[in-house]
């Protein structure tokens, strides 16, 4: 469950991104904007560390010296009967009183002797109560105890005992060396001078440069948001008039405020709107006189034609005993008279669909009869053209709910239209189906398709060749009125063809009509067709 809830999170979260402009601007400038936040304040805090530890390390090797100075000249003072067992402990106690009275530690070690590699000889250490002699970094005592390096300093954490109440801190150590007199011997002094001034300083300025930071993010954040918004309003409110104008609301406009680029933008996109309206209305107006004119001459047209009809029976009855001549007449009459009452019930047939009033008579249809029955249909023809038509399914059987006749004007009108074309190769039709439904296609051998024309194959008296005589007596407008069948199923109609290689129209159709359809049972592309010389995708 938790898993599905952040599933769902996620991809609310990725569509909000998507599709706003305003998140995507505002998360940009914020990051970009904490970007440049963080490098100039680690730059800063940088620089003032650096300052800070600088006029600390100054200060403290200053410090050092004045009291190495001090110590030296009282040393060096003292007579000659100098006893360092019995003077030492005071001279540390001075120097210890010295430091905590101007905030600093002190560590005394020694005597040294010779090459000792920092090992304390004879009087030990001495330091201020409470401090680790540890706090000293054995680097720093190799280079004053063996190398002689006075005034050395570096940087270090200064420890303290749990029982003495303080806590560890930064500093910084400085080490020199103490001779005393009447060959008393060498001693190491080593202060250490705490950063904790240093290190409230920098503390106070981080957390300046954090407050500050943060408050200037939102800042930032605030600004982009409200310049953003006052540029995506008016493109929001664009899209939701552009989405009411798609819908019909051919009166929709955007509301124009002020006079910059934004409003002009508004008035451009209302002219353009009442332009459409415009050209969109005289077209409704011309395609609604467009079909009342060819439902009215359809209709009109029954009447003579079931006159001349019933004229041109009587002559081709009578042909024989007319004069060869006359006879002829009689029956190019009668096959005029056909070709013309199927292109008065395909105008019927396409006034009906503009009209929308195709209604459906479902029932269960089995495709692989419908298919069989079609070719006994066309076999004439087929025989004619020197073309086989051939029926083949893949898998179980392939049962659609929809209309048997309305299916089997489609396949015929497939059918046909391949035998016009297939310059007498052979035709075959293919049958499949899967759990949404079924799909038939017709495939052929023929010329073929020229690029663009599996779009206009399904235009109203389309035709890819002119030139060419059709044989079936068709109409150019059989693939109009399959398309339109195939849509009022809620199934799908489509092309493929490529020059010199024929072409494939494929029927899908849904397990019950009206369904949804995502995938067909069928390729569009036939697996015999070789895609890269045909140029198909």
């Amino acid at each position: 469950m938790r898993a599905r809830n952040r599933s769902g999170l996620l991809r609310t979260a990725t569509t909000f991104w998507r599709r706003s402009i305003q998140a995507r601007v505002v998360l940009s400038t914020v990051l970009l904007s904490a970007v440049v936040v963080t490098l100039v304040g680690w730059t800063l805090t940088q620089q003032i560390t650096d300052g800070l530890a600088k006029d600390r390390v100054r200060a403290a090797v200053a410090e050092s010296g004045r009291t190495s100075t001090d110590v030296q000249s009282s040393l060096s003072a003292a007579t000659s009967d100098f006893d360092a067992n019995a003077q030492l402990p005071a001279l540390v106690s001075g120097v210890v009183s010295r430091g905590s009275v101007r905030g600093y530690d002190a560590v005394v070690v020694g005597p040294l002797e010779g090459p000792s590699r920092g090992t304390t000889l004879g009087g030990g250490e001495f330091f201020t109560p409470g401090l680790q002699v540890g706090s000293v970094p054995s680097r720093l005592q190799s280079v004053v105890e063996e190398v002689g390096g006075s005034g050395s300093w570096t940087f270090t954490r200064i420890r303290y005992d749990s029982d003495s109440g303080r806590e560890d801190v930064p500093g910084v150590v400085v080490g020199t060396r103490l001779v005393l007199p009447s060959d008393g011997g060498t001693y190491a002094l080593y202060q250490l001078f705490p950063m904790t001034a240093e290190q409230r300083t920098l503390d106070l300025v981080r957390r300046a440069l954090l407050t500050s930071g943060a408050l200037l993010l939102v800042l930032v954040a605030a600004l982009s948001w409200l310049v953003t918004r006052q540029v995506v309003t008016p493109v929001r409110l664009a899209r939701r008039v552009a989405e009411r104008l798609a819908s019909g609301r051919l009166e929709e406009r955007m509301q124009v405020r002020g006079e910059d680029d934004l409003a002009r933008l508004a008035v451009s996109f209302n002219q353009m709107a009442t332009s459409l309206q415009r050209q969109i209305r005289k077209l409704e107006d011309m395609s609604a006189a467009q079909r009342r004119f060819v439902s009215d001459v359809s209709h009109e047209l029954r009447t003579p034609l079931t006159t001349v009809r019933m004229a041109g029976d009587v002559l081709h009855d009578a042909r024989d005993q007319f004069d060869p001549v006359t006879g002829r007449a009689a029956e190019l009459l009668q096959n005029e008279l056909d070709r013309f009452e199927l292109l008065l019930t395909d105008l019927l047939e396409i006034s009906r669909f503009d009209a929308g009033a195709a209604a459906l008579h479902l029932e269960d249809v089995d495709l692989l009869e419908l298919a069989h029955r079609v070719v006994d249909s066309v076999a004439a023809l087929a025989e004619r053209r020197r073309t086989q038509v051939v029926v083949r399914r893949v898998g179980g059987p392939c049962v659609v709910e929809a209309d048997a006749r309305r299916v089997e004007r489609i396949v015929r009108n497939l059918v046909t239209n391949a035998i016009d074309y297939a310059d007498s190769s052979d035709v075959v039709i293919l049958l499949a189906c899967n759990a949404e439904g079924s799909a038939l296609a017709v495939r052929d051998y023929g010329v073929g398709l020229r690029p663009g024309d599996e779009v206009r194959v399904f235009n109203r008296f389309w035709r890819a060749d002119p030139a060419r005589v059709r044989t079936s007596g068709g109409t150019g407008l059989g693939l109009s009125i399959s398309l339109e069948d195939a849509r009022l199923h809620g199934g799908w109609l489509q092309a493929w063809g490529a020059p010199g290689r024929g072409s494939q129209f494929r029927l899908t159709l849904p397990r019950r009509a009206g369904e949804r359809l995502t995938r067909s049972a069928l390729p569009l592309v036939p697996r015999d067709a070789d895609s890269q010389k045909a140029g198909v995708p």
